[in-house]
């Protein structure tokens, strides 16, 4: 099926590589424009000249922890495309420590990223969607919310806060027609897992696959065509979930 974001301006944070690219692109096939804001401005501009010619995309370097970036990018989106209808907060970073050893600084860094951005990003495209009563928000969370890894400490604090943020929203926005929803990816062979698993035992590939009831780990693209039913009028009566998809993972007891 192609068409379902036709008329729509869609923002996506952190769009340069793995999911947020995978989204973008996806975005794209079903006949959305698209505004991409990302830290990396090399492969920024790379990604958007692998696309092909012409397409409906505009790319913004800038700092998803920084509003006046936000602001500036969100413009000149909007000159070219329109006011944006749909938003996916998809940046975000691991952390790797405990909550001992862990200084402010570093907790500040991650949540800076992982939750405060998504705030950031939403009250910048809110306005322009309650003034037209539509939108949709979809929060790139992660399983982390529900349970989580040794060592990982802050991320799942961090992933619970968006989860909890994200039914805030919805209850607050839903009477201007705005829905608001969180995804939470399993492993997805990305940059952020391929790091995660070069800082453990090389033999706990393996083992994740084996808890698998899939027996593989998913793809971006699988997370992204999640990602265009929220946001597509198709899910029209979806608001405050949480969407899990990682291969029923979530769902098993360990051993």
């Amino acid at each position: 099926m192609s068409g379902r974001l036709a008329n729509h301006h869609v923002l996506v944070t952190g769009g340069s590589r793995g999911i947020g690219a995978a989204i973008v692109e996806k975005a794209l096939a079903e006949d959305a424009c698209v505004t991409f804001i990302d830290i990396e401005a090399a492969a920024g501009r790379a990604f958007v000249e692998s696309l092909p010619a012409g397409t409906r995309c505009h790319f913004g370097e800038g700092n998803v922890c920084r509003a006046n970036d936000i602001a500036r990018v969100h413009k000149e989106g909007s000159a070219r495309f329109g006011a944006v209808t749909a938003l996916v907060n998809n940046a975000g970073k691991n952390a790797y420590s405990d909550a001992v050893k862990m200084t402010e600084a570093q907790w500040d860094d991650v949540f800076s990223v992982d939750l405060k951005a998504a705030w950031l990003v939403a009250r910048e495209v809110l306005p322009g969607m309650i003034a037209a009563r539509r939108g949709s928000i979809v929060n790139i969370a992660s399983i982390h919310a529900d349970m989580t890894y040794p060592s990982m400490f802050p991320y799942a604090a961090a992933k619970s806060g968006l989860v909890g943020m994200t039914r805030s929203m919805a209850l607050d926005m839903g009477k201007y027609q705005i829905r608001v929803n969180a995804l939470s990816p399993g492993y997805t062979e990305t940059f952020l897992v391929k790091e995660f698993f070069e800082r453990q035992d090389p033999s706990l590939r393996q083992k994740v696959l084996d808890a698998h009831p899939m027996a593989r780990i998913g793809t971006p693209l699988e997370i992204a065509n999640c990602v265009a039913f929220l946001l597509s009028d198709e899910s029209s009566y979806v608001t405050g979930a949480n969407w899990r998809v990682d291969g029923g993972l979530s769902a098993r007891f360990a051993g």
